[in-house]
């Protein structure tokens, strides 16, 4: 099987499981802290549906063009804006969106890579926002052991450390559980927990 074939379920299934925590985010926790330093609830939830919002359209549009996120506004219901982009992403994987790619803007991306990164960066930000409102959060095993394989080629020192992106690496044990391995190359302590 190619690297795309295993993705498109494993992206709906993470996906669908980002809109049920979407869906119970409460208003009460909006401005509570995450374990990305620089988002509170409302921010990140912001910056997770307006990017899965234009990487949905860019998987969907015939040239692979992905909208500027700066025209993005909430809806009323954004928990139906993940299931919807679940459903633009198997739409346009069935058309080829794997094999044409994303531009986001000027920057061209290969169709692995840039699917490669949305499965990595929604399990990623939906662990951030279950652990930041006290939800559980368990995607399949093989989008972590999927990501774990991605991940380290998107984390050059150019984008993790003080001041970057990503956060440094956090020490995880080899016989932990995949999504806290791929949790603590991506900078984040598995441990998090809101501040009580």
């Amino acid at each position: 099987m190619t690297t795309i074939t295993i993705t498109a379920p494993l992206l709906r299934q993470v996906l669908v499981e980002l809109a049920t925590v979407v869906e119970q985010i409460d208003d009460q926790q909006l401005k509570d802290p995450t374990p990305c330093r620089d988002f509170d609830v409302q921010e990140l939830r912001h910056h997770v549906l307006s990017w899965v919002t234009s990487f949905a359209a860019g998987a969907a549009d015939p040239d692979g063009r992905v909208p500027d996120v700066g025209s993005y506004h909430l809806s009323a219901d954004p928990a139906a804006e993940v299931r919807r982009a679940a459903e633009l992403f198997d739409e346009g994987l069935a058309a080829g969106a794997a094999e044409r790619g994303m531009s986001i803007g000027e920057s061209a991306m290969p169709g692995p890579m840039a699917f490669g990164m949305i499965l990595w960066e929604y399990q990623m930000h939906g662990w951030d926002l279950a652990r930041a409102t006290g939800q559980t959060w368990s995607p399949p095993e093989a989008a972590a052991e999927q990501s774990l394989e991605f991940a380290p080629m998107m984390l050059t020192p150019d984008y993790q450390g003080p001041d970057k992106a990503f956060a440094d690496r956090v020490p995880v044990g080899q016989d932990r559980p995949a999504l806290d391995r791929l949790l603590g190359l991506s900078g984040r302590d598995p441990g998090w927990q809101p501040p009580s």
